[in-house]
C-alpha cells in the first residue's frame, strides 16, 4: 500500500496554546483509521490542517506522497479529492434527498444550474448508488428537513461521496444518534472504506470497536499510542490520559 497521507512533525500555536505538538501520523491508501483522544488533544485542529483551514507553525503535510497540502487553500484541497464531514450535518433542508445528491455532485455549475439540468446517465447512477450506500433509497423525494438527525447524517456522507473523494476526514458522526442508527454508521464507514480511505475522529468507544480498524490515540498534539483498540485500550498511558480507568 502508498501513503495517502503523510503528517511529519507538525505543530501549531494558538495564542501560546499548543494544539499541535510536533504530531507525525501516516494513513495508507485504502486504510479507514479511528483518531481519538481526550477534549484538546488536537483532533480537530489536525483535520484544519489536513483540510487547509489552519496553516501549521512548522512540519510537513504531504497528500498522496508529494503534494503539499501546507500551501494550498481549502478549495484546492477538496478538489484534490479529500472530503471532510464535519460534526454537525449541513444538508439543504428544503430540498429532496435526491436533490441535495444532485447539488453535491461534481460540476462547474451555479446550484440552480445544477438542479435544473438534465442529468446523465452516469450521473443518474451515482445517484442511485449513493442512495443505496447510505440506506436512504425510499427517502429520495423527502426533504431532506424531514430526515432523522441520523439519516441526515447518512445524506451528508452522501453528498460528500457524489464529491467522489480519494480521502474521506469524519468529524464524531454517531453525536446524538441512537444505538441502531450507530450501528448502522459503522457498517456505512465500513463500506465506504472499501473503496476510499477514511479517517474517524470519534469518541464513542462502541462505535470504535465497531469499525474494527486501526486507531491513533493523541493527546496534547501528539501521538501518545496507536494499534488495535485491544491495544491502545490496555497501554498505561491511554488509561492515564484519557480511559480514566
Amino acid at each position: 500500500m502508498s501513503e495517502v497521507l503523510y503528517l511529519d512533525g507538525i505543530s501549531v500555536s494558538f495564542g501560546g496554546f499548543k494544539a499541535l505538538n510536533d504530531l507525525s501520523l501516516v494513513v495508507e491508501s485504502g486504510e479507514m483509521r479511528a483518531i481519538i483522544g481526550p477534549n484538546g488533544a488536537g483532533k480537530t485542529t489536525m483535520m484544519d490542517i489536513i483540510t487547509g483551514r489552519t496553516r501549521p507553525d512548522k512540519g510537513i503535510a504531504l497528500f498522496r506522497g508529494d503534494i503539499d497540502l501546507t500551501r494550498m487553500d481549502e478549495a484546492e484541497i477538496a478538489n484534490l479529492g479529500i472530503g471532510r464531514k464535519f460534526q454537525k450535518p449541513t444538508v439543504f433542508e428544503s430540498h429532496s434527498v435526491e436533490d441535495n445528491l444532485q447539488l453535491a455532485q461534481k460540476a462547474p455549475r451555479s446550484p440552480f444550474a445544477t438542479l435544473c439540468a438534465r442529468l446523465s446517465s452516469a450521473q443518474q447512477d451515482a445517484i442511485d448508488k449513493t442512495l443505496v450506500t447510505i440506506a436512504l433509497s425510499d427517502d429520495r423525494r423527502r426533504l431532506a428537513g424531514e430526515l432523522s438527525h441520523g439519516q441526515k447524517q447518512w445524506l451528508e456522507i452522501g453528498m460528500l461521496l457524489m464529491q467522489q473523494p480519494e480521502l474521506l476526514l469524519v468529524d464524531e458522526p454517531v453525536a446524538g444518534m441512537t444505538d441502531a442508527e450507530t450501528e448502522q454508521t459503522a457498517d456505512l464507514l465500513r463500506q465506504i472504506a472499501l473503496t476510499r480511505t477514511v479517517v474517524v475522529v470519534e469518541h464513542d468507544m462502541e462505535f470504535i470497536r465497531a469499525l474494527d480498524t486501526k486507531v491513533t490515540v493523541l493527546h496534547e498534539g501528539s501521538v501518545l499510542s496507536e494499534g488495535p483498540l485491544e491495544v491502545v485500550q490496555n497501554d498505561p498511558r491511554v488509561i492515564e490520559v484519557y480511559l480514566g480507568r
